[in-house]
Parts: structure tokens; sequence; C-alpha cells
């Protein structure tokens, strides 16, 4: 499993921060290059995700037009919230968002994402054939 870690420092209140890192918009306004869209087939495709909600995503990374599903499963505003990879492409996908407020106009957001790759079934399997020319 491979664990990635980003902390950032954002001049905003906890509040605004952890909306915005909800947002269905803005997570594909950071994704453009990828020509990611939010797909009607699991759930929201607009607004704030909330606990519970799914979105299904569809992307294009290196090559191949990926779909994945996540949910947030677990929420505490605004100070944490998860999300779980419920359909997709990796053995499992997790991504931990916390918020913490340094002062009244600054905040600090880490993120803690957590995937494990499928490739050896794939490999292992005549479903590689899907994947490759």
């Amino acid at each position: 499993m491979v664990t990635i870690e980003d902390l950032t420092v954002l001049r905003a209140p906890i509040e605004r921060c952890f909306d915005l890192a909800r947002s269905v918009e803005v997570h594909l306004a950071g994704n453009v290059h990828s020509g990611e869209t939010a797909v009607a087939t699991a759930g929201v495709t607009t607004g704030l995700i909330s606990l519970g909600q799914r979105v299904a995503w569809r992307a294009k990374h290196f090559g191949v037009w990926h779909n994945l599903t996540s949910e947030i499963t677990a929420m505490d505003r605004p100070a944490w919230f998860q999300d779980n990879m419920v359909q997709g492409i990796f053995r499992l996908m997790k991504h931990d968002h916390f918020f913490r407020t340094l002062s009244r106009k600054e905040t600090e957001m880490k993120d803690v994402f957590c995937f494990a790759a499928v490739i050896k079934e794939i490999a292992e399997s005549s479903e590689w054939r899907r994947y490759m020319p």
C-alpha cells in the first residue's frame, strides 16, 4: 500500500476550507488536465458531498479512461472527513482530509491518501488484455 501526505496552510477560515474540499466543482477544477467529470451513475454530480453520499468520477490517466466511485464514509465537520473508493481500478483507496485552525484567518489542511494497486491481479489473469493494445 502507498501513502501520500500533503500539508497546506490556507489563508481562509476552517469552515470555508472544509466545505471547498467537499465541492464537486472544486475537485473538477483541479483535474482539468485529465478530462475528469462527475457522472450521474452513482449519486451526486454537483455541490458539496455529504456523509453517505457517493460520486462517480470518469477521468483519463496514463492514456486510459477510468471510472471510480467514492463515498464519504466518515465526517466530523469542520475537522475531518474521509472518502473511500467503493468501485474502481484500485484494490483500495482511502483519502482522509484533516483541518486545523491555526488562527482566525489561517487553516492547516492535511491530506492523507492511501491506495493499493491491482496490477498483480490484472497481470496474472486474462484481464490484462483490456488495458494493453
